[in-house]
Parts: structure tokens; C-alpha cells; sequence
């Protein structure tokens, strides 16, 4: 698949990319950084995963939740009450 990528912008930022990696070709420099791009946002932990973990270190420190619904004493605290 053919793909014509048209700017200045990009065409600085790909030349940019190129200095610094000394890469001499824009396509194999364009086709790494999309790469190293990808791996990276692939390997960030999801939302839920952070969540997970930060519950987990809680429960293992002795904080757990009670049940209890602790809206009123936030309308408080927000003078919303």
C-alpha cells in the first residue's frame, strides 16, 4: 500500500527523527517510529490494571472497603449538604 504523507511539519519531524537515529531512508524511519509508538501504547497498563493494583497494595497494607456509602460525608465536605 502506497501512502503519500504531505507537510513541512511532518517532513522536519521526520528529518529530525532521521538525524537523531541516523537513519539515511524517511520510510524506514516513518515505519520505526510508528512501531516504537505502538509497542509503547500497547505496553501502558489499562485503567482497570492500575486500579487493580492500587487495590491490591491497599488490601495488603489492611485498608479495605466496608460497605459503607460515604456520600453524606462527602455533601459535607462539599458544603453540599
Amino acid at each position: 500500500m502506497t501512502m503519500l504523507i504531505k507537510g513541512d511539519e511532518i517532513d522536519d519531524l521526520v528529518a529530525k527523527y532521521c538525524a537523531i537515529t541516523g537513519l539515511r531512508n524517511k520510510s524506514e524511519a516513518v515505519r520505526q517510529a510508528l512501531a516504537a509508538q505502538i509497542a509503547a501504547l500497547s505496553a501502558k497498563e489499562s485503567l482497570a490494571e492500575r486500579i487493580a493494583a492500587i487495590q491490591s497494595r491497599a488490601a495488603a497494607s489492611g485498608i479495605v472497603a466496608d460497605g459503607r456509602d460515604d456520600k453524606a460525608f462527602m455533601d459535607a465536605m462539599w458544603g453540599e449538604d
